[in-house]
């Protein structure tokens, strides 16, 4: 499969249907989906499977499968991926890593890069990244990815921090 997107040490790709397993196993551990409102089971990470391709149909991205380079090693997902904030779509770069693969740099690694492409191949002007207050690992990767904390927006029956990025003036 062919990556959308390269790093020194990553390749993101868009998930396949044969991607499951992965998605189900990272989506099922309670400490990587600690901050979301419940642990998926498999027929949820098939859903949220099927959403990611929708989305690289309907926008042209979505979250797409980390691997590591040298191994072809999924660790995770990161990507753009449009939300409805405050009645507004706005392009999000998330990730969500799992949990063999934290604290090696990957989820900052690779949101650089979606950042970068946001803003070089699908010319947004602004970028955000939605992030629960309690969330101070991914608050730290947001910083280091290059986005500042803005407002405290409600997304998806929670409070989230609204980071945000503008497109460097060309």
């Amino acid at each position: 499969m062919t990556a959308v997107l390269e790093t020194p040490r990553l390749r993101l790709r868009e998930m396949q249907p044969d991607d499951l397993d992965f998605v189900a196993v990272m989506l099922g551990d309670a400490e990587v989906m600690r901050y979301y409102p419940r642990v998926y089971s498999r027929a949820d990470a098939q859903a949220w499977l099927d959403r990611q391709r929708a989305r690289y149909n309907d926008d042209g991205h979505g979250l797409w499968l980390v691997l590591e380079k040298d191994t072809d090693t999924p660790v995770g997902q990161v990507g753009l991926s449009m939300q409805e904030v405050e009645g507004t779509r706005r392009p999000e770069v998330g990730w969500l890593l799992h949990r063999p693969f934290w604290g090696k740099g990957y989820a900052t690694e690779a949101g650089r890069a979606v950042r970068d492409a946001a803003f070089a191949r699908w010319r947004y002007p602004m970028v955000i990244s939605l992030i629960r207050p309690v969330n101070e690992p991914s608050r730290r990767v947001a910083e280091r990815v290059g986005l500042s904390p803005g407002p405290l927006v409600q997304f998806h029956a929670f409070e989230h921090v609204m980071y945000q990025a503008v497109a460097p003036a060309t």
